[in-house]
Order: structure tokens, then sequence, then C-alpha cells
């Protein structure tokens, strides 16, 4: 194996790596959200619920999609357009936050926007999309 294959294969370790981490951070906390929305300890909880559910959906989805798309090879492309929304979902948990003085809670959303970032850059190249 030459050295930019094993580079490669590193790579596309760590693209599966960052999209499981995502995964289970998703569907975790959209679980949360759907099923026990009171145990969050976040103050924008209790002012309103229906936000609570529909990012809880959100959350679920995307925990799918990065995912399950790429790892049963079904429209992998999926797994990019679900990487996509998590960025637009970060970037919009970072401004809702920034506008409620929550700036000092960004930083697991600024985390989370980087891995999708990445996810991103790896699955849209050709030379990662392989298993």
């Amino acid at each position: 194996m030459s050295t930019q294959q094993g580079s490669s294969k590193a790579i596309n370790l760590m693209i599966w790596v960052a999209q499981g981490l995502l995964a289970v951070t998703f569907m975790w906390a959209g679980a949360t959200k759907i099923f026990k929305p009171e145990s969050l300890p976040f103050p924008w909880v209790k002012d309103n619920p229906a936000l609570v559910l529909l990012t809880g959906i959100i959350d679920v989805l995307a925990g799918v999609g990065i995912l399950l798309p790429a790892a049963l090879n079904i429209r992998p492309k999926l797994t990019i357009f679900a990487a996509y929304g998590i960025i637009a979902l970060m970037t919009a948990a970072i401004v809702f936050h920034i506008s409620r003085g929550e700036g000092h809670d960004i930083g697991v959303n600024i985390f989370i926007l980087l891995l999708a970032v990445f996810v991103v850059w790896g699955r849209g190249k050709g030379s990662f999309n392989k298993k």
C-alpha cells in the first residue's frame, strides 16, 4: 500500500468517526427534545415548547441522514445534504444563542459545525467516498 492510499484510508476513517459522532449526538439530542424536554438544562426550552419539538425532529433527521445514506450506500449524496443541513442548523443555533446573550454556550455548536464541514469536505471529494 502506498503512502497516499494509507493517508486516504486514514482520512476516510476520520470522516466515518465524524459522521458517527454527529449521528449519535443528533439522535440523542433529538430523542431527548422529543421525549424528555423537561430534563434539558437550557433556558430556552421552557420559553417555546413547539420550537423544542421542531428542533428535536430536525435533530433526529440529521442524525439519521448524516450516517445511513453513506453507510448503506443508498443515495450517499444525502449524507452531504444532511451535513449542509447541520451546518445551517448550527449557524442558526449560534445566532440564536448570541441573540439571547448566551454567547458563552456556543462552543459545542462551533465544534459540531466544524465536524459537519469536515464531512462535506470529505464526502464531497470522490477519493474518500468509498467505505
